[in-house]
């Protein structure tokens, strides 16, 4: 199995769903701020957990997975820190998060990686009945996901698939969508919208959806799917998943990681003014 090599628009009908549900405070989970992101600190396994939670909880919640770019996207829109604000959990899918945030001598546990939840989070719904979603993406990635994540987990109940076009969309035709989302009655939520589009997405529409669980997994569904190769392993471990990440998709990845690597040097410029 994969996951043996990885450690407003309407009411809902849920009881007390009049807000997206946070974790944080009634669970007591402590958050530590790396340049602007409240992110949790856990492990794999105690983010799988906290999902758990929500998921039993019934009521409807996101979570973001942030890296490196997430962060400066989060610095340059003001409107993200409402909903990194609002969000169940932010926990950090990047080396850079984890390592900056031993220098504030208060780390995080580990990586928490979208590319690896996905699979574990999968296993563990095939396990308990989980039902789930997955919306977006190229044509033809979601569906070809949900088949392998079946494939590799025998039991899992796939709710639904969608792969709109949002662009396209009129208010009629997305309301449609929200309207069979909801019906699917999911319990977790795989989205694939890109950044930040997915994150602003899940948090305007979050009870509308009335999903336990949504979170926005970037490329994740293309990795299950087989429409890019993802990284060996070696380069997780290090922090270098990015180099070959961006050896595969230069004319893509090299700007995006020009300007972190920008964001970077000035947060951490900043951040040493201050102290």
């Amino acid at each position: 199995m994969v996951t043996e090599t990885l450690e407003r628009t309407c009411q809902s009908d849920r009881p007390g769903a009049d807000r997206p549900v946070s974790l944080s405070e009634p669970d007591g989970i402590e958050r530590v701020s790396v340049w602007g992101l409240p992110l949790a600190r856990l492990t794999c396994g105690q983010t799988l957990d906290a999902v758990d939670r929500l998921i039993a909880r019934g009521q409807p919640s996101y979570f973001i997975t942030a890296n490196l770019h997430y962060a400066m996207l989060s610095d340059r829109n003001p409107r993200l820190a409402e909903v990194n604000r609002r969000a169940a959990l932010v926990v950090a899918d990047g080396m850079p998060l984890v390592w900056y945030s031993r220098l504030l001598r208060r780390p995080l546990p580990e990586r928490v990686a979208g590319s690896d939840v996905i699979y574990l989070l999968s296993e563990r719904a095939a396990e308990r009945g989980h039902r789930l979603f997955l919306l977006g993406g190229a044509e033809g990635v979601a569906e070809q996901a949900a088949a392998e994540l079946c494939r590799l987990y025998p039991g899992l109940q796939i709710a639904g698939v969608e792969a709109p076009e949002f662009d396209a969309m009129s208010p009629e035709d997305h309301a449609a969508l929200i309207g069979r989302v909801r019906r699917a009655r999911p319990d977790l939520l795989f989205a694939a919208l890109g950044q930040p589009k997915g994150e602003l997405w899940l948090a305007e529409n979050c009870l509308a959806l009335n999903v336990p669980a949504c979170v926005q997994l970037g490329a994740s569904l293309d990795f299950v799917a087989g429409r890019i190769r993802r990284a060996p392993r070696w380069t997780h471990r290090i922090g270098l998943e990015w180099v070959w990440r961006m050896c595969r998709e230069p004319r893509r990845l090299v700007p995006r990681y020009l300007a972190d690597a920008v964001f970077l040097v000035k947060a951490m410029l900043r951040d040493a003014a201050l102290r």
